[in-house]
């Protein structure tokens, strides 16, 4: 078969050609983009004749799938796959399958960078010290003692309160499905956002999610409490969220947007108040994309040998 990275993965070249010697040496063919696709035109041409095609997070429309109709595989090295148009999959009997699970540690870690950063004030902290100026007025929170709310309790959430119950903080979650965990009490999201001083989303974007946090969810919400997102953008109601960071009210960190970073001048989220930004790298560690290459080798490997995992559309 044909094979085709269509964008990098972030990991050293000698990965790359040893699994092309690998494939070759299988009888198959596998040649790597080092660039994304500058558009739909251009991901169509790199797609051209390929019966598997890999890509990372850039979005994979219908076009490009009714324009390459021997396409057999798509392999996502991202654990979302809402870029993907999973409904003409469907259509066309292509698998879709993901690398669930490479970036549960650089998310959760990230999202404690995020809250610490928040709660201590770290970037004022930098540039009062730069500019000369002494610390007095840069008073912090900690996170021990406080009630931080997890939305989604998957493996990604799970391990983030892990992580804020190592920091003695008391943690609750909000599940759709009905869990029972230890050490953890499970809230209606009303309550959940109505009490936690710290609130971290971990839920996949599905229409379901489609801004499941709104102007009401947001009004809930505690004065001077804390919302980090690291899951997906979509989720939250943009122009809403900017209404309540405007009101100082609230503070954020967001690594994720309802569109992908580089953000246009005029964005709303650039201009508030109480704001911490990061463009989308929450996964972004040496050990993730390591991970992610690993699982989704395999994934192209278990399905030439007719074993398709981690399939997310079959």
């Amino acid at each position: 078969m044909n094979i085709s990275l269509l964008e990098p993965l972030g990991i050293d070249v000698r990965l790359l050609d040893g699994f092309a010697q690998e494939m070759a040496g299988r009888g198959h063919t596998f040649v790597w983009h080092e660039k994304k696709a500058t558009g739909v035109e251009e991901l169509i041409e790199r797609s051209r004749g390929q019966e598997i095609v890999m890509i990372a997070n850039t979005p994979y429309p219908r076009e490009v799938i009714e324009a390459n109709r021997q396409i057999r595989l798509i392999a996502v090295a991202f654990t979302g796959v809402d870029h993907v148009d999973l409904a003409a999959c469907k259509e066309r009997g292509i698998v879709v399958t993901n690398c669930g699970g490479y970036s549960d540690q650089a998310v959760a870690e990230l999202v404690i960078g995020l809250a610490l950063s928040q709660l201590r004030r770290i970037g004022s902290g930098d540039s009062a010290t730069r500019r000369g100026l002494s610390g007095s007025l840069l008073m912090g929170r900690e996170i021990g003692g406080r009630r931080v709310g997890i939305i989604g309790y998957g493996r990604i959430g799970s391990k983030t309160a892990a992580l804020f119950s190592a920091f003695g903080a008391e943690v609750v979650a909000y599940s759709r499905t009905p869990k029972r965990v230890p050490s953890v009490t499970f809230l209606s999201l009303d309550e959940l956002m109505a009490t936690s001083d710290i609130i971290s989303l971990h839920l996949p974007s599905t229409p379901e999610t489609y801004h499941l946090i709104g102007e009401r969810e947001l009004s809930l919400m505690k004065e001077g409490s804390l919302f980090i997102n690291c899951a997906r953008g979509p989720i939250v109601d943009t122009e809403a969220l900017a209404c309540a960071l405007k009101s100082k009210r609230i503070k954020a960190a967001l690594d994720v947007f309802d569109t992908e970073p580089p953000l246009k001048e005029a964005y709303p989220l650039l201009q508030t108040p109480n704001t911490l930004l990061t463009p989308h790298i929450a996964y972004l560690t040496e050990e993730a994309m390591a991970r992610r290459a690993a699982i989704e080798f395999e994934n192209v490997r278990a399905f030439l040998d007719g074993r398709a995992q981690n399939v997310v559309v079959l």
